[in-house]
């Protein structure tokens, strides 16, 4: 049934999906200066989309606002973020990325980078296009809207990157 084949796909998806994200953290070891997990999906969402208010910030993370208050402090502390009023409501801030959390975002995927392509040397070029194509698609399904079923042909050709 094809049902169940795309839950077997889903779940092995899923599983070197989470495996090669665990194996991409380890990359980077416990410095004082590391970023979590947290803090470089923080910093990506920000340099992506530009200044985010907390609520909307929390909302592409999946969390509560509250959740966040610590990331957020400990980023501001080491000068990577910077709070200001929000133009069209005072009461509320727009967080932006600063130098200094584009410098140690770069640092944080580039570690994690250099080590994806040195393990990529040990698969067969044939291997690694079938990885490369395989990129682009993981991409398009996570710009997939919630509940969407509509098919696309063609590929996407955008060399987007991600952060961990």
């Amino acid at each position: 049934m094809k049902a169940d084949d795309d839950l077997r796909t889903a779940e092995t998806l899923r599983l070197g999906v989470s495996r090669l994200s665990s194996r991409l953290r380890a990359q980077h070891p416990g410095r004082g200066q590391a970023l979590t997990r947290m803090a470089a999906s923080v910093l990506a969402n920000l340099r992506h989309d530009g200044p985010l208010t907390p609520t909307a910030l929390a909302a592409v993370e999946g969390l509560q606002p509250q959740s966040l208050t610590r990331v957020l402090n400990e980023l501001e502390e080491r000068g990577r973020i910077v709070r200001s009023t929000n133009r069209k409501d005072r009461r509320s801030q727009d967080i932006a990325i600063t130098d200094l959390g584009i410098e140690a975002l770069d640092g944080h995927v580039q570690e994690g980078n250099r080590w994806l392509a040195s393990a990529l040397k040990t698969l067969t070029p044939t291997e690694r296009g079938v990885l490369e194509l395989a990129a682009g698609l993981m991409v398009r399904l996570a710009e997939t809207a919630p509940g969407s079923t509509s098919r696309h042909g063609g590929s996407d050709e955008e060399g987007h990157g991600t952060a961990s």
